[in-house]
Order: C-alpha cells, then structure tokens, then sequence
C-alpha cells in the first residue's frame, strides 16, 4: 500500500517524536513547488540526536512502508540532515542551524502544521516505539 503525502509526513513526524525531536512542524507546499508536497521539519539537541532522529526516519520507513529516501545530504557534520521522499522533504536541523536558516520564515504564509510528539507516537505501530 502506498502512503499518501499526507500520511506519509505524519508518518516521518511521528518517527521523528519517536527520537525526542523538537518543534516538529510540516509546511504544505502542494501549491508552490512543483518538486515536493511536504517539508518536514524538526530539531535534535546535538549532533548525535540529529542523526538518530534520521535512523529512525530511514529504518522505520525501510521496515514498515519499504521505503528509501532518493537522496540523503548532510548526514556527515548533521546539523542539517535532508532526506528526499519526493513527496516529502525532511529537514532535521540542531537548533543554531534552524535559527540560522530560518527555513520556515522563507516560506511565511503556507500552510502549516504543528505536532504534538505525544499524539504523534500514537500513530507508530507499538514494536516500533521507543520505551
């Protein structure tokens, strides 16, 4: 079965709780962009949470859906980690990197979507939550 965008951005939102990260939020850009429907975005304290919150993205993904990003840039210095699904774009920054860009400043008025990280572990399957 495939994923819509839509599920499939809450789905990323959700692995991404699922590694404690913070100020999830997905920007709809299905009237803008002719390249993807969805940016996600989150933060990670350190570099090393970043990371673990693309593992997760990546292996659940992988697991549950068979999915693999077409691309992965960053993973190496991992202040900004960008995964391309095509129909969704993840963004996992630390949070000097997220202030610096300013990535959902440049796309002001879309329309977006913050999460709640605890209604979002409730969409994980519960063998792959973290205890």
């Amino acid at each position: 079965m495939t994923l819509s965008p839509e599920r499939l951005a809450i789905t990323i939102a959700a692995h991404a709780a699922d590694r404690k990260a913070a100020d999830i939020v997905a920007l709809d850009l299905r009237d803008v962009a002719g390249y993807t429907d969805f940016f996600v975005i989150c933060s990670g304290n350190t570099d090393r949470q970043t990371k673990a919150i693309h593992d997760a993205i990546h292996v659940g993904l992988k697991k549950q859906d068979g999915l693999l990003p077409r691309r992965v840039e960053g993973l190496g210095e991992a202040r900004w980690i960008l995964m391309d699904y095509l129909d969704v774009v993840v963004h996992i920054f630390t949070p000097d990197t997220r202030d610096f860009y300013r990535l959902e400043s440049l796309w002001g008025d879309l329309p977006r979507r913050e999460f709640d990280p605890q209604e979002l572990l409730a969409e994980l399957p519960a063998s792959s939550a973290v205890s």
